[in-house]
């Protein structure tokens, strides 16, 4: 029974990932009424998984089921709306900190600072957010996995070092992602730079009329990869795109047996240390990523 559990769960799981990727396509795409539509779905699968993981509890304990607490939809100040309505109401409503977060790297899908995180967010969202504030969701995130392990569909968790398998500093991951996309080697910087540029290209191609600030993100991208800014100074994100993908082909088998070598080492450490990161050698190896990513950015 309990693997029977087990295996609904992990299914509504998969159906809020596909549900997750649909509703970011649709607010890509412009369409409203499909996103609304996708977050409507998206929120009744989220409280499936939850009930579902009452019942495994339930059956794992032989008690009755007590449900957890379920989170309440923030609406907009001076709003007097349903729930649903402050939902739907994109440009009114103020979503918890961890969602918009999520909503950016799922653009990106690779690890990324706060700060590009945020301008993400703004570019494609229409809003942002203090990256102060990012500091103490890493650390309610880690406090929460640990008093209830795998309560949330996901968390928003540190990439790791490939080395040390330490947090890696100011890089942030979904604990959703492949283990070793959430690995940080000698070449994944620049990896990930041209892996988040093709994405934000391909996401403005699919917009009808891109926001200004989706625009100029691309333009910053463009600056960093040869070949991507045409001679007059245009930016295009085709060319983007094909720039970035020409000098990824270069980096990017290496870079994957790193991150796979280190993955496998990974895989060997409890929960909470695969996905938030090791306490040995913390220091140096959040020093070590600092080092990289200042090298990469110059």
């Amino acid at each position: 029974m309990i693997k029977a559990v087990a295996e609904t769960i992990e299914a509504i799981e998969r159906r809020i990932d596909e549900l997750r990727i649909a509703m970011r396509e649709a607010v890509l795409a412009g369409d409203r009424a499909l996103a609304v539509r996708h977050r409507s779905a998206l929120r009744s699968a989220e409280r499936e998984w939850e009930d579902a993981l009452d019942a495994a509890a339930a059956s794992a304990t032989g008690l009755p089921a007590l449900p957890l607490p379920r989170p309440r939809p923030v609406a907009s100040a001076g709003s007097a709306g349903s729930a649903s309505s402050a939902e739907s109401a994109r440009p009114g409503s103020l979503l918890p900190l961890r969602e918009q977060v999520h909503e950016a790297l799922s653009v990106l899908r690779v690890p990324a600072a706060p700060k590009l995180i945020a301008t993400v967010h703004e570019a494609f969202f229409g809003t942002t957010f203090s990256t102060n504030r990012v500091t103490s969701l890493k650390r309610d995130e880690e406090r929460s996995f640990r008093t209830a392990p795998f309560a949330r569909p996901y968390y928003i968790c540190p990439a790791l070092a490939a080395d040390y398998l330490a947090p890696s500093r100011g890089l942030l991951a979904v604990s959703t992602w492949p283990l070793e996309l959430r690995m940080i080697g000698s070449l994944s910087p620049r990896v990930d730079f041209l892996t988040a540029a093709i994405r934000v290209a391909e996401a403005i191609e699919r917009i009808p009329d891109a926001p200004a600030a989706a625009s100029r993100l691309l333009q910053r991208f463009a600056a960093s990869v040869p070949g991507a800014v045409a001679p007059g100074g245009g930016v295009a994100p085709a060319a983007v795109n094909r720039a970035a993908r020409a000098e990824l082909a270069v980096h990017r088998d290496a870079d994957a047996r790193t991150r796979r070598a280190a993955a496998a080492r990974a895989r060997a450490l409890p929960s909470p240390e695969m996905l938030f990161g090791t306490a040995v050698f913390r220091d140096q190896a959040a020093d070590a990523a600092d080092f990289t990513g200042t090298a990469a950015a110059e």
